[in-house]
């Protein structure tokens, strides 16, 4: 997964949105639909190529998960891009299903990578506690929970989790990868319409972190956790069975963050290298 574009590529900055409610993620898998197959085939048949072009995307979300602000890029041909880059937007407007939207596409800076590159990804999670349920509006994006919630019990509980911690009380293991994480944002605010927004932001997240987080806090918002206790199951640092992962249609990745051209490829380095806690080096 390079930095550059071989020669006589450009490589090509999208920024792209999606319902997530009827594909099994974003990753390519062999007889389901995803967003990732939906785009590369969609960016084949427009620019008439005879391979299938492979995107690099900034966050996999899962399956049902959906995204306002996602990011990837992908290397084309130099006559290809000249050939198209005026037309590709409305050339894929026609060619993409309704559920999946680019809305940018743009010659990317030099050492652009928009995963590696990325310094945070913001997601939101949202859930309401009204008795009667979740307006049917907004049923495919809000997740109904039968409990009062207290949100400032729920930002107290979130404190303690902020910083760069090992997450791996809250994220699905999977093999060679580190679960240590910089949470840099957890808040929850209330609108006047009900709907309680869970606001995270980290340098990057393990698989089931964001809805093992959510999962955590809404049963301190209910009154079933006192506010101390996902401090402890995150310092306790191994799953616990019960933290309960919420379910996928809550959860949208609104945005990824970038730095400035100049400092694309530190960023890359700085990405690759594998983390580990101060006293823990090598042990892992």
């Amino acid at each position: 997964m390079s930095d550059e574009a071989e020669p006589g590529f450009v490589r090509v900055r999208l920024d792209l949105s999606y319902d997530g409610k009827d594909f099994s993620g974003w990753a390519k898998q062999h007889a389901r639909r995803t967003v990732q197959g939906e785009l590369e085939d969609a960016l084949r048949t427009v620019t008439r190529m005879s391979r299938t072009p492979e995107l690099t995307v900034a966050g996999r979300t899962d399956a049902g998960v959906h995204a306002r602000g996602q990011v990837a890029h992908v290397d084309l041909e130099q006559e290809v891009w000249a050939e198209h880059q005026d037309k590709l937007l409305r050339r894929l407007a026609g060619r993409l299903p309704h559920d999946v939207r680019v809305w940018r596409v743009a010659a990317a800076p030099p050492g652009f990578n928009a995963r590696f590159s990325a310094i945070w990804r913001r997601y939101a999670y949202r859930v309401v506690d009204h008795p009667a349920g979740v307006d049917p509006l907004l049923r495919g994006h809000v997740l109904w929970h039968d409990w009062p919630l207290d949100v400032d019990a729920m930002n107290a509980a979130s404190q303690p989790l902020l910083g760069e911690h090992d997450f791996a009380a809250y994220c699905r293991r999977r093999e060679g990868a580190t679960t240590i994480r910089t949470l840099q944002a957890l808040r929850w605010e209330r609108d006047a319409d009900g709907v309680i927004t869970a606001t995270v932001r980290a340098d990057a997240f393990c698989h089931n972190m964001v809805r093992s987080l959510v999962g955590a806090l809404l049963f301190v918002g209910d009154g079933h956790r006192p506010v101390d206790w996902p401090g402890k199951v995150l310092a306790a640092g191994v799953r616990d069975s019960a933290v309960h992962v919420v379910r996928p249609h809550g959860l949208t990745l609104e945005e990824v963050g970038y730095p400035a051209d100049d400092l694309l490829a530190a960023r890359n380095r700085e990405a690759r290298n594998k983390r580990s806690l101060p006293g823990t080096a090598g042990c892992c």
